[in-house]
């Protein structure tokens, strides 16, 4: 096999960028919920823990940097062809609750949805799917399965979030130009966009008023589509799992609160306000001393400095 440079970096490149680093923290929802209360076509918001996870979150000005869309498991599907076609692709245990996903150096595929126990995830559900055509949305979505990761889609994207007057035009975003792209490479919120497009389910339409009032909703391009718009869309339920649900207790106030009056900036950036405030003062007064002491430092030097130039001037009127 010859040795590609520009294959071995590309593959060093996006190994850097998926990389996820360990959680500081708890996730923000309780996973073993989040397996209970998830329903076959339900989309999965992923806050992630990589790289590339952060680039999204910036870009899109938005927590959820990846989506999924729930599959269930193998049995959950009605065609037998699709159900083989899911096993050629995922080699686990069949009672495995599923999601189909396209990743960044993976393409579109099929994996655990334990993958995720460690991140913070929401879930969408669309609202009166019905099953007919949730099988459907699962269809058009298996039918994706080995398909590539369409990088220049996401940089489009990017760039189509950018004010597009102040872009130079070779950086413009080509998306809609004819047969931008090509059909076999996807990414993940476009993936499932188009899935719900296929049955005409809405995720985030265009509306237009017509002349005597009423609502029009004309389609929107599949491959804008963030992970937020199933977030931001009216027509998905939101289920959050919370790990610590307060609809469980008494109260509100019967939570574990922190009891030694901390207050968190961020996640291990926390302190007492009281004994922050102190030790600011401390700080400010330790560093007004250290100007003051500094301005007698260079006083008396200024005084031995006069001083010995009055000598240097006596010696020379007695040497005259």
């Amino acid at each position: 096999m010859v040795f590609n440079p520009a294959a071995w970096l590309g593959r060093k490149i996006v190994r850097w960028l998926t990389r996820e680093h360990q959680p500081a923290n708890p996730p923000l929802c309780d996973f073993d919920r989040v397996r209970y209360e998830v329903r076959p076509c339900d989309v999965i918001l992923v806050e992630g823990r990589s790289r590339v996870s952060e680039i999204i979150r910036t870009i899109t000005q938005s927590p959820w940097s990846h989506s999924a869309l729930y599959i269930g498991r193998i049995h959950d599907i009605d065609d037998p062809e699709l159900r083989e076609k899911v096993l050629s692709f995922y080699d686990g245990d069949p009672n495995e609750q599923l999601v189909i996903e396209a990743w960044l150096g993976e393409g579109t595929v099929v994996n655990p949805l334990d993958k995720y126990r460690n991140d913070s995830l929401r879930i969408c559900r669309p609202t009166g799917l019905t099953r007919q055509d949730a099988q459907q949305v699962l269809k058009y979505a298996l039918q994706h399965l080995g398909f590539e990761y369409d990088l220049r889609q996401l940089l489009d994207l990017a760039r189509f979030l950018f004010p597009y007057g102040i872009l130079p035009r070779r950086w413009r975003s080509s998306l809609f130009e004819h047969n931008a792209g090509t059909p076999t490479r996807s990414v993940c919120s476009s993936m499932i966009a188009a899935a719900f497009a296929s049955v005409k389910f809405p995720v985030l339409p265009v509306l237009e008023e017509k002349h005597d009032g009423t609502l029009r909703m004309i389609p929107r391009n599949s491959r804008l589509f963030t992970p937020r718009d199933f977030d931001y869309s009216p027509y998905f339920d939101i289920i959050k799992c919370p790990p610590l649900d307060f609809g469980k207790m008494p109260s509100y106030r019967e939570l574990p609160w922190d009891t030694k009056g901390r207050i968190c900036n961020d996640d291990g950036d926390c302190y007492v306000p009281g004994l922050q405030a102190d030790a600011d003062a401390e700080a400010g007064a330790a560093e007004t001393a250290g100007q003051i002491a500094g301005s007698d430092e260079v006083q008396e030097e200024n005084a031995n400095r006069d001083s010995a130039d009055g000598l240097e001037s006596a010696d020379a009127e007695k040497t005259s």
